[in-house]
C-alpha cells in the first residue's frame, strides 16, 4: 500500500513538474529530454556513457541522440584520446533550455513548498527528502541494502 501510494504521488509530481515548467511545449519526448539533461551536465560524453547514466540501451540512447542532433541541440566530435569513439557536447541552445526547463521547476515547487507547506512541516518535508534520496541510491542489485 506504501510503495503503490508512493509510486502513486511521484507520477503525479513529475506530472505537474512537466506542465508548470513548459516541457510539454519543447517537442521532446521525456527520455530525450533526460538524454539532454544529461549531455548538457556530463558533456562531451560517449554514447555508452549516456546509456549507462540514464539506465538504457545503447539503441535507445542513439534513436535520442539522432533526435537531438537533427534538431541542433547537440553535436558529436571525434574523442580525441579514441579517434574511434564519438563524444557528444549540448549546444549552448540545448543548456538554455535544460536551464529554463528547471528553473520553471523550480519556480512551481518553491510556490508549492510555499503555499501548501506549513512552517511547522518544513522540518518533515526536509526528512522525507532524505528518505527519497536513500530510496533513489538504493542498489538492491545484491539482495540486500
Amino acid at each position: 500500500m506504501t510503495a503503490q501510494r508512493l509510486g502513486d504521488a511521484m507520477k503525479r509530481l513529475r506530472a505537474r513538474l512537466r506542465a508548470e515548467s513548459g516541457q510539454h511545449s519543447v517537442g521532446l519526448t521525456l527520455t530525450q529530454l533526460a538524454v539532454l539533461g544529461s549531455v548538457v551536465r556530463e558533456g562531451p560524453v560517449t554514447a555508452a556513457r549516456l546509456a549507462t547514466l540514464e539506465h538504457v540501451s545503447p539503441q535507445s540512447i542513439a534513436q535520442s541522440l539522432a533526435v537531438l542532433k537533427a534538431a541542433g541541440l547537440v553535436h558529436s566530435e571525434p574523442d580525441p584520446q579514441d579517434g574511434r569513439r564519438k563524444l557528444m557536447s549540448a549546444d549552448p541552445s540545448a543548456t538554455q533550455l535544460i536551464d529554463n526547463l528547471l528553473a520553471g521547476r523550480a519556480a512551481f515547487l518553491t510556490r508549492a513548498i510555499d503555499g501548501v507547506v506549513a512552517a511547522e512541516e518544513r522540518q518533515d518535508l526536509e526528512k522525507a527528502i532524505v528518505l527519497l534520496e536513500r530510496l533513489a541510491a538504493a542498489d538492491l542489485s545484491d539482495g540486500g541494502i
